[in-house]
């Protein structure tokens, strides 16, 4: 496809009551898969006069909603620096997703390789495979033109990390909280800042649309999948579900929201500077607010428990669901 995306697409919002609603989210999801789709290097004009990255350019100053643009000591920094600051900041958010995104590929795969014959489910792993494999070539293409070092995930973490890609071989229900423990900070971030007119180079802007759209399939099959299997789980099973959860959101939010170590090195950016723009009550809310999508999915789920609530507090993401967990599927195992 050629034709850059105009509007942005929306979850499938069918309730997965049986099986046969179940596969028939599935079927939407592959049809739109082939109907609507962009490739890296066919549908962004990366050679564009417009679409040049300059790291002085002033369109990279960091939006209010950022709260370190809110900062007397940003403020005070000169147009280039703060320029380059917004863009380290843009930059950071791509490497780290494709890192999130070759990790979920590899996961979706593993997944993938036990499905049995007939399974919708592999043919819409390979859809959204593929389209991860576009996204991470984008990312990675935009961080390579900042010619900036950027390097995404703490390496202590990135090491870490390559554990997640084997969760499917365990809980394939923990692997998709997982998912969605990445894809829904990410896309809380970017719709805010679009909706909210932020976003002011057009290169930025066709990327974040372009991933925007695709991620709404994404998350809406992670979301059904759980939606399906999660109250077919026997109870310890469940149980343990509801412990990791919070504990994967908690930090998996973190990663996805808070200011790059090397970035704040880099400029040097004072501690109490950092403090005041990421460690305030507004700050706290914005992580709350990242995960609030799947929060409520937990709880309508039945998943949220008095105990498990606690970790919810501790991890700083707890807020009272908008639904209580009508249907309380809890009770039914």
């Amino acid at each position: 496809m050629t034709k850059a995306p105009t509007e942005l697409a929306e979850e499938v919002r069918e309730q997965v009551k049986d099986r046969k609603s179940y596969f028939g989210v599935i079927d939407r999801l592959n049809k739109a898969s082939v109907d609507k789709h962009w490739e890296a290097y066919a549908d962004i004009p990366w050679d564009d006069p417009e679409f040049q990255i300059d790291k002085n350019d002033p369109r990279w100053v960091l939006p209010p909603f950022d709260r370190l643009g809110e900062t007397a000591w940003y403020r005070s920094q000169p147009p280039e620096i703060q320029a380059q600051i917004g863009l380290w900041r843009v930059a950071t958010m791509m490497k780290i997703g494709l890192q999130f995104e070759n990790l979920l590929k590899r996961g979706l795969l593993n997944y993938a390789y036990w499905l049995p014959n007939g399974r919708p489910e592999f043919r819409y792993v390979y859809h959204e495979t593929t389209e991860e494999c576009h996204h991470g070539m984008m990312f990675q293409e935009f961080v390579n033109r900042t010619g900036m070092p950027i390097k995404g995930m703490p390496r202590a973490l990135t090491v870490v990390a390559q554990l997640a890609p084997w969760i499917p071989m365990i809980s394939t229900e923990m692997f998709f909280v997982f998912v969605l423990g990445g894809e829904d900070p990410i896309d809380y971030v970017q719709r805010k800042n679009l909706k909210g007119g932020h976003i002011q180079h057009p290169l930025e802007e066709l990327i974040m649309k372009i991933h925007i759209a695709e991620e709404a399939r994404h998350i809406s099959f992670a979301r059904h999948y759980l939606k399906h299997r999660v109250p077919r789980m026997p109870r310890p099973r469940r149980r343990a579900l509801g412990l990791l959860t919070p504990i994967v959101l908690g930090v998996m939010a973190r990663i996805m929201l808070a200011p790059p170590g090397a970035m704040v090195r880099r400029f040097g950016i004072p501690d109490e500077v950092v403090r005041e723009a990421y460690k305030n009550a507004e700050a706290q809310g914005e992580i709350r607010a990242s995960v609030g999508k799947i929060r409520d999915l937990m709880d309508e789920l039945g998943v949220i428990t008095p105990v498990n609530k606690q970790l919810w507090k501790a991890f700083g993401i707890w807020e009272e669901p908008k639904k209580r967990g009508a249907a309380r599927l809890a009770k039914a195992a």
